[in-house]
């Protein structure tokens, strides 16, 4: 590795919060980052939790409850968790180009026009009033009942449109199944941002958060165009290269699928040997969760509960030394111990140097 790339890794795990200086609450590490990435539900749980002092599965749960932290889709069409005090501004300054993107191949493939739309809407803000959680499969029900089939992906483009105008968004989970609210019950309103603070404040965020980067993956990130991106930069006065803070090794991590470590960058050269790129990113938009060393993606692991344990499996790319293995065994029972159960870790066919 580079010396260039060893240093933008070190300063990036402690922009990202995985260098001795996690936050004391999940909704404090969500507000650092702007936006977390949450298609993983369970790997957004770890992703918060690896950067919260102390913090419990549950802790991060609750804080979804209580309406700290929201799950919706900010931007590029994808879930993240957003605090909630950000979450109207950064709608309305990225939702709007993700529809337009959208919305012709929405009426040709899928067969919702606006007049479908709007019918949708009307039932899904008639049957969530007043307070009410309904699951995927609920909302979908509704749906059907008022002559508007669900089936085929249409019922996920109609809940998709209506996060992207503001009238829905995540509520807690009910059981395994995630719950849709209505936004402007579950969180209050508050003024809208002007477009160029609403620009600046989404660019300081990403850089404080994941600097030094680049434009290029800015926009990776945010889904602005480049002159557009450009623009929040200059007026955030943000810099790429961050303040200058690195993490001090030795460090390991075990970081879930999708984390903004590996997923908020459009050349991920720093933190990964291109011999082990499909290691990470297996295809079909999956990136799977892995083992940091000092900044590197050295591996990746896995895990499987069993009853009231969890089993950590990890497959590290090289040979790991025996520090390395131990402090990957640390990592292991500090997940365990995140989800409340005990460790059983792995790190199978290991060459000690």
């Amino acid at each position: 590795m580079s010396g260039i790339h060893e240093l933008t890794a070190l300063r990036r795990l402690h922009s990202q919060l995985l260098a001795d200086n996690a936050r004391d609450a999940p909704h404090d590490v969500v507000a650092h980052f702007g936006a977390v990435q949450a298609q993983d539900y369970l790997g957004m749980l770890w992703a918060l939790g690896v950067r919260t002092r102390g913090a419990a599965e549950g802790d991060v749960e609750r804080a979804i409850a209580e309406r700290r932290i929201v799950r919706c889709w900010p931007m590029r069409g994808t879930l993240h968790v957003v605090a909630a005090e950000d979450v109207r501004w950064m709608l309305e300054l990225l939702a709007p180009r993700v529809l337009a993107r959208n919305r012709a191949r929405i009426e040709r493939d899928f067969e919702l026009d606006a007049k479908t739309l709007r019918r949708a809407r009307t039932l899904v803000e008639r049957v969530l009033r007043g307070g009410r959680t309904l699951t995927r499969a609920e909302l979908y029900a509704v749906l059907e009942k008022g002559g508007i089939a669900a089936g085929a992906g249409r019922g996920l483009h109609v809940l998709f449109t209506l996060a992207h105008e503001r009238v829905v968004c995540f509520g807690p989970r009910q059981g395994k199944q995630p719950t849709f609210v209505l936004l402007d019950e579950w969180i209050p309103a508050s003024p809208p941002k002007p477009r160029e603070e609403a620009l600046a404040e989404l660019a300081r965020r990403y850089f404080t958060s994941h600097a030094p980067a680049s434009v290029g993956d800015f926009v990776w990130w945010s889904g602005l165009p480049v002159k557009e991106a450009k623009e929040a930069i200059a007026l955030s006065g943000a810099s790429l290269d961050g303040d200058g803070s690195a993490a001090t090794p030795p460090s390991v991590h075990l970081l879930p699928p999708f984390d903004e470590y590996t997923v908020a960058y459009k050349d991920r050269a720093a933190i990964l040997d291109p011999a082990f790129a499909r290691r990470l990113n297996s295809g079909g938009g999956m990136l799977n969760a892995v083992v940091v060393v000092n900044g590197r993606v050295a591996g990746n692991w896995k895990r499987t509960i069993i009853r009231d344990s969890v089993a950590v499996t990890a497959s590290p790319f090289h040979a790991l030394t025996k520090r390395e293995t131990c402090a990957v065994e640390r990592e292991a029972a500090r997940y365990a111990a995140f989800l409340g159960k005990s460790s059983l870790a792995e790190v199978p066919s290991l060459r000690f140097d």
